[in-house]
């Protein structure tokens, strides 16, 4: 998201993170300055009697600079950093140290892993020491975004001890599915593509109408 009237809305479903695209090839991607833009989470501003909590602001990024990275958790003030290239388990540590506990205390790391099939749940491993949960996305030809779903019996093969968020193509549609998903490591799952009345724009009718039937 990158509209700061669209965000408070949204905000005020009682969603639990608010991701924003730092990447050139999405038609997603964030380049206001947030100030400007009004998308830096005003926290103190919240009323326990109006809202459970402040989402925490998520940056998704693919092979990005870790300067670049660094620069924007700072103005952003991004509290999970979402990888969703190749980026090593070297790099996601280098990070970490960089920016804990002097740039942003406590910051977590989330690996994306695009599954077509059991092996793809292999990548996993390497990577079980460095971030704190995955997002497990559809594979594609593109970096995700596809609105397409896969196969979610897959995870069952998934015995790892980091926990993962369920991504790819949720829509309207899939409440009762989502529902009916269980797997001792599902924190979470991404609403995007299909929420939305244009690119960054979430429908905050069709969300709020999905959150109740999901018991959110």
């Amino acid at each position: 998201m990158r509209d700061g009237k669209n965000i408070r809305e949204v905000e005020a479903l009682g969603v639990d993170y608010i991701g924003m695209i730092f990447w050139s090839g999405s038609p997603r991607n964030v380049t206001m300055v947030p100030t400007h833009a009004g998308i830096i989470p005003d926290r103190a501003s919240l009323s326990p009697l109006t809202s459970h909590h402040s989402p925490l602001r998520v940056g998704v990024f693919v092979d990005e600079m870790p300067q670049s990275i660094i620069t924007r958790v700072v103005n952003y003030q991004l509290d999970v950093v979402q990888m969703h290239g190749h980026e090593s388990p070297t790099v996601i540590r280098n990070l970490r140290a960089t920016l804990d506990p002097d740039f942003r205390p406590g910051i977590q790391f989330w690996k994306a892993v695009s599954i077509a099939s059991t092996d793809d749940l292999n990548a996993c491993e390497q990577y079980f020491n460095c971030v704190d949960a995955f997002v497990f996305d559809t594979r594609c030809d593109s970096v995700g975004g596809s609105g397409r779903q896969f196969d979610w019996q897959l995870l069952e093969a998934y015995h790892g001890p980091v926990p993962f968020l369920l991504s790819g193509g949720i829509g309207p549609d899939d409440a009762a599915r989502v529902k009916a998903f269980h797997h001792p490591q599902c924190i979470g799952i991404d609403l995007n593509s299909r929420f939305e009345t244009a690119p960054a724009v979430k429908d905050v009718d069709l969300l709020r109408s999905f959150l109740q039937q999901v018991g959110a």
